[in-house]
């Protein structure tokens, strides 16, 4: 019901404009712009170009007609050029062009646009027996300007129309341009009401590719999104992780601007400061920007403006690297073309013109009844037009207007080119695949281009690589072939905010700064880092430590008392000579077993204690070496047993003394209890004891080797050695040794008055005070020693009480058996 309404409307709004000016002529309401150029042919292009630079404008004060902005031009011939144009039919049109404020590139781009329709029109294989036509206008960079040639171009040329055809047909079905994007977006609107399509060459602003917004946008120039991910792509690969930006205040700056800070976003590229650029700046504007960039310490500056409105910011002697889009290269001046192999911008003026061409060609190819349009309709190609309004009301078809019929291929594309210029897929003459996506961009493709200052002062462009989304967004740049700004020659310039770290730090980002903004921090013990610009450390694995310099995990020294070891040798031969002397002792009373002194001391218990003392001396050997289990258990139980073994023979000798001088008394028989035979019973039962210990101890909880890791003077350690398994055993086994080493202390002392010939009490209490100073110290300097030093106290402590009792016992004894052979005999003996 609506749509009938509205289509009820507009027939009534169609009959009322056709009461009112039925009859009268139509009148333009401008005149054609000035300056322009125009060939006729079956379909004439439009084109917009920037052969000047500026135009001034009008002051409206809203009280006077409006009169037309034009190119800002010089008075007399002399300061004006003339454009001879020669056609295809032989006709030479030439024109009048001012020399004021004139821009040799946009000129470049119309002749190119000229250049591109003849050759069209002389190939006989691209669109036989048709001809192509042009209307071209100067911009003169302004966007009124702009927007005034491209509605002149659309309205016709002629002053009066017939009614019949008042607003119906436009003269020009597509244009070529703008270069600018913000005169591009606004003729882009503007044009959209009419359905007449644009291609630019040159306008890369991302928004543009917003379909919903202007639908009949096409442009030859990709989209500044394609342009950023290259220049993130470039300062990625060059390093360059602290960059300046500084951006025009319009559509393209802002749109660039956003492109490439997104295309950052996640990568270790930063920025230091970002500029704008206001429209009808300053000096004062300019001196500050340029004032913010010799004050960072960025040396990179990306930009995104048109470098002829603001040349003062490229003045900047601390900046080494300035990064310009295409776009911000525009009206830099004459030096741009000392090589004419930069043509980038030319060139999409040129793939513009024949995408328009091999859109008609398509349009030319299409059958009738196969067409893309209502009923298989094919499009009149020598009359391009929007929707004829009036028409169609005329017809009362207003419902296939509003809506779209079900048996319609697609909707009615309200122009017809641009439905074809979708579909283009060509090569052009210089062999590029060109074709617009669904966004109406070309594919993305850019030269690297390098400022190389002549010594004539003049600026060469050098080619020194290439970016191609097309091709899986690659990137290739000849690194040799750059000449660096700031003295830098072949250097490739740093820009960083801080230097990375090297291997065996770590980042830690500055509080407030950007995260290309951080401090180095030395890894911590035990951890690494092995990669220039690490963000943290990596533990390193057990058994492995790192390195002095923290950048690499190495095995851990595995500390024991090896035998290889000087403390090692030393205590080894003490342990030896020991055993050795032990030995030449048990000898010496093996041989001379029958003299008086030997006998006089019950020989075969000397010849247990001998023994006794031999095993501790060796079992100090089992104390060096790898800990193994079974070693573990070998050590802690043989110095147990053969310490008490050793004790209580001096217990027993002690005993014996004290009982044989008391039973001399009368009435006492005391020698019966302390006979030989007691005394073999008296020791097996002390030894069993300390034997049922260690069994015990070795069955619950056995001494196991394990490792410990510490961290000295001399670095990180594993240290292998015995745990004690069970620290009640290893506590009973010691302090049963305590106690028989106490009460032969206690005896001995009470026996110390006894004649000396006979008594070993003085030498017994003498060795027992030795024996028990050196374990009574020995207790706190084994808790204080770390690692093998531990176990070196343990072995000192067992060869210092074993030497103890083998001179305080035997040293004597042996001196008068070898030395004073005279003093071992029964006379002497019993001469006090």
């Amino acid at each position: 019901m609506y749509m009938h309404i509205c289509a009820l409307l507009l027939c009534c709004l169609a009959g009322m404009i056709q009461w009112v000016y039925g009859g009268e002529p139509c009148q333009l309401m401008v005149k054609s712009t000035p300056g322009s150029i125009y060939k006729a042919g079956d379909v004439v292009i439009g084109g917009l170009f920037p052969v000047h630079k500026k135009a001034p404008q009008p002051e409206l004060d809203f009280r006077s007609e409006e009169v037309n902005a034009s190119c800002e031009i010089c008075l007399t011939k002399l300061s004006q050029f003339l454009i001879c144009v020669l056609t295809s039919d032989v006709h030479l049109s030439c024109y009048y062009f001012p020399l004021f404020s004139f821009n040799q590139r946009g000129y470049r781009w119309l002749q190119v646009m000229i250049f591109a329709v003849e050759e069209i029109n002389n190939n006989s294989h691209l669109l036989p027996n048709f001809t192509l036509g042009y209307l071209a206008a100067d911009t003169c960079l302004v966007e009124s300007t702009t927007l005034l040639a491209a509605l002149a171009m659309i309205s016709g040329q002629e002053a009066h129309l017939a009614n019949s055809e008042c607003g119906s047909v436009p003269t020009v079905p597509v244009i070529v341009g703008d270069a600018r994007p913000s005169s591009s977006i606004v003729v882009a609107n503007t044009l959209g009401v009419f359905d007449i399509p644009m291609v630019s060459y040159l306008a890369s602003c991302e928004c543009l590719s917003d379909k919903r917004r202007y639908p009949l946008f096409f442009r030859t120039m990709p989209s500044i999104a394609a342009q950023a991910q290259a220049m993130a792509e470039l300062l990625r690969l060059m390093g360059w992780t602290w960059v300046g930006l500084v951006s025009a205040d319009d559509d393209f700056g802002r749109s660039g601007i956003q492109m490439l800070v997104d295309a950052l976003r996640g990568t270790e590229v930063c920025v230091a400061y970002h500029e704008v650029i206001p429209e009808g700046y300053s000096k004062t504007v300019i001196k500050r920007i340029v004032e913010t960039i010799q004050k960072s310490t960025a040396r990179v500056v990306v930009t995104f403006f048109i470098v002829q409105e603001a040349k003062g910011v490229l003045n900047s002697p601390e900046i080494t690297v300035f990064i310009l889009c295409d776009e911000s290269l525009l009206g830099i001046g004459e030096s741009l073309y000392t090589d004419v192999s930069q043509i980038r911008i030319t060139y999409n003026v040129y793939k513009a013109v024949y995408a328009i061409a091999h859109a008609i060609k398509d349009m030319l190819a299409c059958e009738p009844g196969k067409g893309p349009f209502l009923d298989g309709q094919c499009p009149d190609v020598r009359r391009l037009q929007p929707l004829q309004v009036n028409k169609i009301l005329r017809s009362l078809d207003v419902t296939n207007f509003i809506i779209f019929r079900s048996d319609m291929k697609q909707p009615f594309s309200l122009s017809q080119i641009a439905h074809y210029l979708r579909k283009v897929n060509f090569t052009t003459p210089l062999k590029e695949w060109m074709n617009f996506d669904e966004n109406g961009d070309p594919p993305a493709s850019y030269d690297i281009i390098n400022w190389h200052v002549t010594a004539q002062g003049t600026i060469e462009f050098v080619t020194v690589g290439h970016f191609m989304s097309s091709q899986g967004s690659t990137f290739h740049i000849d690194i040799d072939r750059v000449v660096w700004g700031g003295g830098s020659g072949h250097k490739v310039p740093v820009s960083v905010c801080s230097n990375p770290c090297p291997p065996g730090t770590r980042k830690a980002v500055q509080k407030g700064r950007p995260v290309c903004c951080f401090d180095c921090l030395p890894c911590a013990d035990g951890e690494i880092s092995n990669e220039t610009g690490s963000v943290e450390c990596i533990r390193c694995p057990e058994r492995f430590w790192s390195n002095s310099n923290n950048t690499v995990c190495v095995p851990r020294q595995v500390d024991f008392l090896s035998h290889n070891d000087t403390m090692g040798i030393v205590l080894s031969i003490l342990s030896a000579v020991g055993a050795a002397l032990t030995t030449a002792t048990y000898a010496t009373f093996l041989y001379h077993r029958h003299t008086p002194l030997v006998r006089a001391n019950n020989s075969e218990v000397s010849f247990i204690l001998l023994l006794s003392l031999k095993l501790c001396f060796l079992c100090a050997l089992a104390f060096i070496g790898q800990p193994l289990a079974w070693l573990c258990m070998l050590r802690h139980t043989l110095f147990g047993i053969s310490f008490v073994l050793c004790i209580s023979c001096l217990l027993s000798r002690t005993v014996v003394v004290l009982v044989a001088f008391r039973s001399t008394l009368p009435g006492e028989n005391l020698m019966r209890y302390v006979g030989p035979a007691q005394q073999r019973v008296g020791i097996s039962i002390c030894t069993l004891v300390q034997v049922l210990i260690c069994g015990l101890w070795l069955t619950l909880a056995p001494p196991q080797p394990t490792e410990r890791d510490i961290v000295d003077n001399w670095g990180p350690k594993i240290i292998l050695e015995c745990a004690t398994g069970s620290v009640v055993g290893f506590s009973f086994v010691l302090g049963y040794i305590g106690l028989l080493a106490c009460v032969c202390l206690l005896l001995a002392f009470l026996a110390r008055k006894l004649p000396d010939n006979f008594n070993e009490a003085k030498l017994i209490t003498f060795s027992m005070l030795i024996f028990c100073t050196v374990w009574v110290a020995f207790v706190p300097a084994y808790i204080s020693s770390p690692g093998k030093y531990a176990v070196a106290v343990e072995i000192f402590a067992i060869l210092a009480s074993s030497y103890g009792l083998l001179f305080c016992i035997f040293a004597p004894k042996c001196f008068v058996i070898l030395l004073r052979p005279e003093r071992n005999t029964k006379k002497h003996l019993m001469a006090r």
